[in-house]
């Protein structure tokens, strides 16, 4: 019998080629759009396997349709977007994608904030008006980089990796992560040292977030914590939107409590706090954190090859939910 795979978006052509060339039956919802919840519970009543992305809700409901869904192989790092105890409960096998999009993301960290510190999209958008006039002393003065602190929350593999972009412009790192890493510090070829979450904020020049999302940080950044923050300091977020309180986050850069912000991630993508909108300080992105060819064929690979692995009776490489393959 062919086994029936629901794709939930168009992925790169090659994680297509794999699946079908593996002898796979699969369908792809056609629309570059998340798939209508009700696509989802009928995808779920006849699919065998399904690769879905950190947008589609794979919630109670959906799964109380899989009468022979196996294994959802997530589209991304993050899993939030599945019920994993009632996947857990129904011996539903739930797949990731991590490690290979860690470079990709840590470099649009650093896209959002050189953006931010040297004002590139508001100058941008003031040439493309029309009103530039010529140089000027004065304008669109930013922030230099150099020998300035760079504060992380959450000292991950992407963590990781903004941190030794870092050691390009010599700066010092302060980090917040549940565990001090002793051989980080050690290897960083400037000052780098854990602190408390408070002492980060008031510290750096710059934050970077890279922590999961769960309920421990949601809106681990809000009120408070912006106003710990330096008037110079910018806050970048390529985490999870929901990380950051969005209306806090308004208020502190309309009244410049902070100097600005990058945003990747939005709390209720794809919906945007209208005041964000307008605002000259905020760098915004459509989460293009993984966004590069070469990064968003790995994925794809890399889902496809845990559904091979599956339906092969072995281990899928990223399985999440290590108990059901044991009691399976």
């Amino acid at each position: 019998m062919t086994l029936r795979i629901y794709i939930t978006r168009r992925l790169p052509q090659p994680a297509h080629d794999r699946l079908r060339e593996a002898g796979f039956q699969t369908e792809v919802y056609p629309e570059d759009r998340p798939a209508p919840h009700e696509v989802l519970l009928q995808a779920a009543r006849v699919a065998d396997g399904m690769i879905c992305t950190l947008a589609d809700r794979i919630d109670r409901e959906v799964l109380e349709q899989a009468e022979q869904l196996k294994i959802i192989a997530n589209y991304a790092v993050g899993f939030n977007n599945i019920d994993m105890p009632e996947a857990d409960r129904r011996g539903i096998a739930v797949t990731n994608t991590p490690g290979v999009l860690t470079e990709a993301s840590a470099d649009l960290t650093w896209a959002l904030l050189m953006a931010a510190a040297r004002r590139i999209v508001e100058s941008d958008s003031f040439l493309r008006a029309g009103k530039f006039q010529g140089w000027g002393p004065l304008h669109f003065l930013g922030q230099d980089l150099m020998r300035r602190t760079l504060g992380i929350v959450g000292l991950g593999r992407i963590g990781k990796a903004v941190a030794w972009r870092a050691t390009g412009f010599q700066m010092r790192v302060r980090y917040f992560s549940r565990h001090r890493d002793d051989d980080f510090e050690i290897g960083y070829p400037q000052e780098a040292k854990w602190v408390p979450l408070d002492s980060l904020l008031q510290t750096s020049d710059f934050v970077s977030l890279h922590v999961p999302y769960k309920p421990e940080t949601h809106h681990l950044i809000g009120e408070r914590e912006l106003r710990l923050m330096q008037p110079h300091a910018i806050l970048i977020n390529t985490s999870r939107g929901a990380v950051v309180d969005e209306a806090a986050l308004v208020k502190a850069l309309k009244e410049q409590w902070i100097w600005g912000a990058g945003l990747d991630v939005y709390e209720e993508e794809p919906k945007v706090h209208p005041g964000l909108i307008g605002l000259p300080n905020a760098v915004l992105c459509p989460h293009i954190a993984s966004a590069t060819i070469e990064t968003r064929t790995r994925m794809g690979l890399m889902a496809a090859d845990n559904l091979i692995a599956f339906f092969a009776g072995k281990l899928p490489p990223n399985l999440v939910n290590q108990e059901v393959w044991k009691k399976s």
